[in-house]
C-alpha cells in the first residue's frame, strides 16, 4: 500500500525536462511511483488532488548558517516554508563544534564570534543551544532526530584552530605538530559525516573581540594541507571565503583556490558572485578562477542570488556599514560621540571619500545615501517619515542626502531602520544575471539563511525566483528554474537520490500554486530565545511541502513534524570528480 499519493499534478522533476501531468505515489519516505494519472490502481493510506498545482523536488539551499538556530527552531523557519527540503550549513569556516572539552571559555569565544560575524543575537545562542558537545560527532548526534529539514555541515577552520591552538589560534601559526592534530581533527569530523572544509580569509570576519577570525591568520600551506585532507574522504567538498569574493580576486586568491581544489580533488564552492552591469569586468573576473580550476584538474562553483536580497542598515548597530574602510572605527564609538563625530561635515566628508574609493570594493554602493528608504523611527521629530525616501527629505531640507540621514537617526539615537535600494535593479543587470546562470560553474543560492537574522531574509528566494520566472521577468523557464534549485547543488554535493521526483529518489517534496507562488515582504517579528528580533517573510502559494515523505508545511504552516536526516558524508553524499 502506498502512504500517500499525489493525484494530477503538473510534475517539474528537477532535470530540466518539460513539465507532464503525472500521479506520484510514496511509501516509506520514498518516492514509489511515477504513473499517467488514473493508472495506479494501489490502494493509498491517503491521497489528495493536485491539479493545477505543481509538484517539484523539495529546493536545497547550498549556503546557510542553520547550524546553531536548528536547536531552538527544528522546522529552519522559514526556509522550510519556501520549500527548501535540505540546507547545507557549517559555511564560512564558522561551526560550533568541535569544543576542546577542557576549556569551556571556548564555547563562549564561539558565541561570541557567531553573533559578531554571522548576526546571530547572543542571547539566543545562549539560552537556545545547549552545548553539550564536545567533538563534530557529537554536534551531527544531537541534532540527529530533531529537525523536520535535512541537514549537512561543512567543518569550520575556525573551530579546527580554536581547538588546537586555543587563544593562540588568533595571530599564531601552529607547529607541524599542531598541523598534523587539525587534519586529524578533520579527519575525525569528516569520518563522523562532515561535509568538509569551510575556512574564510575574508578581511570582513572578526570576532567578537574584534580581531580577524582564527582562520584569517592561516598560511596557504596549512589551507592545502587541509584540503588534502578532504579529498582523502567520500562524498566532501570545499567551501572558503576570500577578500576578493565581494569584489574581484587578486592573482594571489586565484592561485589559492585552484591550489586548494586541485589537492582536494574536490569542488570548492564560494559566495557571492555580485552581478551589476555598471561593473561588467567583475563576473569575467571572478569566473576566471572556476577556468583556471578545470585546467588544474579541480572545480569552483561561484554561487550567486537569483533575486535582489533586501538588507536593512544601521548607524546605531552593527552592519555592512561598518565594513566599509573607515566607518568601522567611528561606527563604533559611543552614541554620543558617534552622533557628533557623525554630525562633523569633515568627518562625513571623509567618510563619503572613503566609502567612494576602489578600497570599499563592493560596499561602493551602500554610499548612495540618497536611495535609502527610511524604515521604523523612534522619535517625534521623524513622525511621518517611514517609507520616504530620503533624496526627497533632503531636498526639502536644503540638506545633502548624508546629512539629511545622520540628521533623523540623530533625532532617534541612531535606532532608526534604513533600507537601501539597490544600484542594480536596471534590465542591463538582469540581463547579465541571466547570462551568467548560464555558466557551467555558476549556481543559485547564497541567502545565508539563519544568519544576520535582523538585517536580511535571504531565505525566501525560492518562491520569489519563481514568481519572477511565471509571472515577472520570465528570464528562464520554469523547468530550469526548479532545476537550478533543485537537481543543480544537489548534483554539486552529490547527495544520493535527491534533487529529483525519480522513482526511488526520497520524498523531498514541494506543491505549489504557479499562479501565486511568491514570498511576502519581510517584516521584523521577536521569537528568538531571549525575545531578539529577526526578519521573516511567509510563503504565498505554497501548498505542501514534504520531506522524506511526511508533510512538513501545509499551506505555509509547520505541522510539528521533524522527519528531516542529518545528512553524512560517504553514506548520504558520494564524491563528485573534478577530473
Amino acid at each position: 500500500m502506498l502512504d500517500h499519493l499525489i493525484k494530477g499534478a503538473t510534475v517539474v522533476d528537477g532535470t530540466g525536462a518539460p513539465a507532464r501531468v503525472a500521479d506520484v505515489g510514496l511509501r516509506d519516505g520514498r518516492i514509489a511511483l511515477v504513473a499517467e494519472p488514473g493508472t495506479v490502481t494501489e490502494q493509498a493510506a491517503s491521497s489528495e488532488d493536485a491539479t493545477g498545482l505543481v509538484l517539484a523536488p523539495g529546493f536545497v539551499d547550498p549556503h546557510t548558517h542553520y547550524d546553531a538556530q536548528l536547536f531552538w527552531d527544528p522546522f529552519a523557519t522559514p526556509s522550510m516554508n519556501h520549500g527548501v527540503t535540505t540546507v547545507a550549513g557549517g559555511n564560512c569556516g564558522f561551526t560550533l563544534a568541535p569544543l576542546h572539552p577542557d576549556r569551556p571559555e571556548d564555547a563562549d569565544y564561539t558565541r561570541r564570534m557567531m553573533s559578531k560575524v554571522e548576526g546571530m543575537a547572543l542571547a539566543a545562542l545562549e539560552d537556545g543551544v545547549d552545548w553539550s558537545w564536545s567533538s563534530f560527532a557529537e554536534y551531527l548526534d544531537a541534532l540527529e532526530g530533531r529537525i523536520a529539514v535535512n541537514a549537512g555541515f561543512m567543518v569550520g577552520h575556525c573551530a579546527l584552530r580554536r581547538y588546537v591552538m586555543g587563544a593562540d589560534a588568533v595571530g599564531g601559526q601552529p607547529t607541524d605538530a599542531q598541523l598534523r592534530a587539525m587534519e586529524r581533527l578533520l579527519h575525525e569530523a569528516m569520518d563522523a559525516g562532515a561535509w568538509g572544509l569551510s575556512t574564510t580569509q575574508s578581511a570582513t570576519h572578526s570576532d567578537g573581540d574584534g580581531a580577524p577570525v582564527p582562520s584569517r591568520h592561516a598560511t596557504p600551506a596549512e589551507l592545502i594541507a587541509l584540503s588534502k585532507a578532504v579529498g582523502e574522504h567520500e562524498g566532501t567538498q570545499i567551501e572558503a571565503i576570500l577578500a576578493g569574493c565581494l569584489d574581484q580576486f587578486s592573482d594571489a586568491e586565484i592561485d589559492l583556490f585552484v591550489e586548494m581544489t586541485a589537492a582536494a580533488g574536490r569542488p570548492l564552492n564560494w559566495n557571492v558572485l555580485t552581478i551589476d552591469a555598471a561593473v561588467p569586468e567583475r563576473v569575467p573576473r571572478q569566473l576566471v578562477a572556476s577556468e583556471r580550476a578545470r585546467k588544474s584538474g579541480g572545480r569552483i562553483v561561484a554561487l550567486t542570488m537569483p533575486i535582489l536580497t533586501p538588507m536593512n542598515m544601521s548607524l546605531g548597530t552593527f552592519c555592512a556599514l561598518n565594513l566599509i574602510p573607515g566607518w568601522g572605527e567611528i561606527l563604533a564609538l559611543p552614541v554620543a560621540e558617534r552622533i557628533a563625530r557623525l554630525r562633523d561635515p569633515q568627518v562625513r566628508t571623509e567618510m563619503l571619500r572613503r566609502a567612494d574609493s576602489r578600497e570599499a570594493g563592493v560596499f561602493r554602493r551602500l554610499a548612495r545615501f540618497d536611495r535609502y528608504v527610511i524604515g521604523d523611527t523612534y522619535s517625534a521629530e521623524n513622525e511621518g517619515l517611514t517609507g520616504r525616501v530620503v533624496r526627497d527629505i533632503a531636498a526639502e531640507r536644503g540638506q545633502d542626502a548624508f546629512q539629511c540621514l545622520v540628521e533623523i537617526c540623530a533625532n532617534d539615537d541612531l535606532r532608526t531602520v534604513l533600507w537601501p535600494m539597490p544600484s542594480d535593479n536596471d534590465p542591463a543587470s538582469w540581463a547579465l544575471r541571466r547570462e551568467t546562470w548560464e555558466h557551467e560553474d555558476v549556481m543559485l543560492g547564497g541567502s545565508d539563511a539563519g544568519a544576520h537574522l535582523d538585517r536580511m531574509c535571504g531565505a525566501p528566494y525560492t518562491t520569489r525566483f519563481l514568481g519572477d520566472c511565471l509571472r515577472g521577468r520570465k528570464l528562464v523557464p520554469l523547468e530550469q528554474a526548479v532545476k537550478m534549485l533543485s537537481d543543480d547543488p544537489a548534483r554539486l554535493f552529490g547527495l544520493r537520490e535527491r534533487g529529483r521526483i525519480e522513482e526511488g529518489f526520497h520524498a523531498d517534496l514541494v506543491l505549489f500554486d504557479p499562479e501565486r507562488i511568491d514570498a511576502g515582504p519581510a517584516t521584523l517579528v521577536h521569537d528568538l530565545p531571549g525575545d531578539s528580533p529577526r526578519l521573516d517573510s511567509r510563503a504565498v502559494g505554497v501548498v505542501s511541502v514534504r520531506v522524506n515523505g511526511v508533510e512538513t508545511v501545509r499551506d505555509d504552516e509547520v505541522t510539528g513534524a521533524i522527519p528531516g536526516r542529518v545528512l553524512r558524508s560517504g553514506r548520504d553524499t558520494r564524491t563528485v570528480p573534478t577530473r
